[in-house]
């Protein structure tokens, strides 16, 4: 088994290694525009799976693509590339829900099979004061996250609560999901699996 991570992401690589089996990455060149009135699970479906398909289009192997986007109150937060703009989303943010959108589709470049999932999980921000919100972005400066906090470190100071099946959702490759997506292709995990001595 060849397996192609469609996706440069330091996160989504981390991520994938967890499980232990051998991957290489490749960056998919796709046009991310959301069309008009597109839902955000449709967004991140199509998405992923244009990511998945154009790395196929070269590339021999089982092809992983993904694709998130935070959402709250019908508006689709970005990644906020510098102090300002995190602050005014974590600001926004205080005491609401995110949901969180994943898309994950797995396709077989050599027979063309493709499957697609979303996976949705929700985050309840506390109320947060201008201290905590300040003192969080120096710490942490998560300019490149959507929503601006980093759940896998000091961004779980910012919850109330957590709400899905799969914590690695939120940091953009839902695991539990990709493994049952693989079984549909006949790819077992635990038959790739290798320790760090091996």
């Amino acid at each position: 088994m060849k397996l192609i991570l469609a996706s440069t992401s330091l996160y989504r690589k981390t991520l994938l290694a967890k499980l232990c089996i051998p991957f290489s990455t490749s960056a998919p060149e796709v046009d991310e525009t959301p069309i008009i009135d597109e839902s955000p699970g449709h967004l991140v479906a199509r998405l992923s799976l244009a990511k998945a398909q154009n790395v196929a289009a070269h590339q021999l192997g089982v092809v992983i693509g993904s694709d998130q986007i935070a959402c709250v109150e019908g508006v689709i937060l970005g990644k906020p590339g510098h102090f300002e703009r995190a602050y005014e989303q974590l600001a926004f943010l205080s005491g609401k829900t995110v949901t969180f959108y994943t898309g994950l589709t797995v396709c077989d470049a050599l027979s063309g099979k493709s499957e697609t999932i979303v996976e949705t999980f929700d985050v309840t921000f506390k109320s947060l004061s201008t201290k905590q919100i300040t003192r969080y972005l120096e710490l942490e400066t998560p300019y490149d996250c959507a929503g601006s906090f980093k759940s896998e470190g000091l961004g779980i100071c910012l919850f109330s609560r957590l709400n899905g099946r799969d914590p690695n959702t939120l940091v953009g490759l839902p695991l539990i999901a990709l493994m049952e997506l693989l079984t549909k292709f006949n790819i077992d995990v635990f038959d790739y699996m290798q320790t760090t001595n091996e």
